[in-house]
């Protein structure tokens, strides 16, 4: 390792202040605080001020990614050869899953880091390790079948509009895989509705044996997956948000490592369970009569609560905060879910809309504290008069 230092230490001398290529110093820092600790210390726009940095942060919310990651491949071939009608091998399904979701993954990073790599150059600031993370999620946040090209315009769409425009990392508002999503959603709906065949090159069969599991409730279609198929992801959907069982293995990580926070996760299944399950008393359509339960295990809500409503930045940050924040997402997730059959995955909606009113959240509660601390000081002024 001390090598490997040396040698960083003179490929970085002609990038020093004063030097020929100064200008483009944040290029060759940012392969040297990947490989290091940062020798620096954040003075704005943090939101992490302990002795985690930011690059270990993102390192753990990717490992808490992969386990997701890795099935979400497997059942990209899995359904391939399932609507095929085919014979395969664990093997196959995973060779052919790795062969499609791979390239997204290969694309998002380098459009993605390019991107952050000349908006650095140009202010003048490090590169931040904040799209390590963003690289992977709006990926594995996508069909299948999305061409590469409008993966690529997604990405820049999201890096530029949604978080430099902003400042760059930890000063964005809105959660950039998800406003990633968005554009592609609006931008592409034909790829992006969930009730076509959502399974790469099955393009001779009958669209209703591909369609996600949403995609169906909403065209009055009967859902014949067991509740064990929804949990452990063996459905079409979503590159790594169909596995309940994998998504938790993550959420198990954010949690223990303190990264993400427990609140909102929990909160947003209270709201979601909340908003089924009158919606089960009511039960005026397929997706109303949909289990309470069930409608935990489909969809992105299970991704969305985890990885994307925890994100530190957009998120609400007080304790109690955090409780509204997340139960409010789960409740608008069943709601958009119901009552826009034209798009019933409703959490990515649910969460950009949270984003928003996240300060506002924490704002009333502060402002609240704030109101009982001076109630409680006047109360003991009094008595001790």
């Amino acid at each position: 390792m001390n090598a490997l230092r040396k040698k960083l230490d003179q490929l970085r001398k002609p990038f020093e202040k004063g030097q020929k290529w100064e200008k483009f110093a944040p290029a060759i820092n940012a392969f040297d605080t990947f490989l290091y600790v940062p020798n620096h210390t954040t003075k704005k726009g943090a939101h992490i001020r302990d002795s985690v940095d930011l690059k270990r942060t993102m390192i753990t919310v990717v490992v808490a990614l992969l386990p997701a990651l890795i099935y979400g491949i497997y059942n990209s071939g899995y359904q391939h050869f399932i609507q095929l009608g085919e014979q395969f091998t664990f093997w196959d399904a995973f060779a052919h899953g790795a062969a499609k979701v791979l390239p997204m993954v290969i694309v998002s990073y380098v459009v993605g880091l390019t991107i952050e790599f000349i908006f650095a150059i140009y202010r003048g600031h490090e590169v931040n390790e904040g799209f390590l993370v963003t690289g992977l999620l709006i990926p594995m946040i996508m069909p299948v079948d999305l061409p590469l090209w409008m993966l690529a315009v997604s990405v820049a769409f999201a890096v530029v509009l949604g978080k430099e425009a902003f400042g760059g990392t930890g000063m964005n508002i809105l959660n950039p895989a998800l406003t990633a999503r968005a554009f592609a959603f609006f931008a592409y709906p034909t790829y992006m509705s969930g009730t076509k065949v959502w399974v790469s090159d099955a393009t001779t069969i009958d669209a209703i044996s591909g369609e996600t599991v949403l995609g169906s409730l909403a065209a009055n279609h009967d859902v014949h997956y067991s509740v064990w198929e929804m949990f452990s992801g063996a459905i079409p959907g979503s590159i790594a948000e169909t596995s309940v069982l994998w998504i938790l293995v993550g959420a198990a990580i954010l949690i223990f490592t303190g990264v993400g926070s427990w609140r909102i996760m929990l909160g947003g299944v209270i709201g979601a369970v909340f908003m089924s399950f009158l919606f089960n008393l009511w039960g005026a359509n397929g997706l109303m009569e949909f289990p309470w339960y069930q409608h935990l295990l489909v969809g992105g809500l299970a991704f969305g609560l985890v990885f994307m409503a925890t994100d530190p930045v957009s998120a609400a940050q007080t304790l109690k905060g955090k409780w509204i924040y997340g139960i409010l997402i789960g409740i608008f997730c069943i709601l958009i879910r119901v009552f826009n059959p034209a798009y019933p995955e409703g959490v990515m909606l649910a969460i950009l809309l949270m984003n928003v009113f996240a300060p506002t959240i924490d704002h009333y509660v502060i402002q609240a504290n704030i109101k009982r601390r001076k109630k409680r000081v006047s109360s003991a002024t009094v008595k001790s008069a």
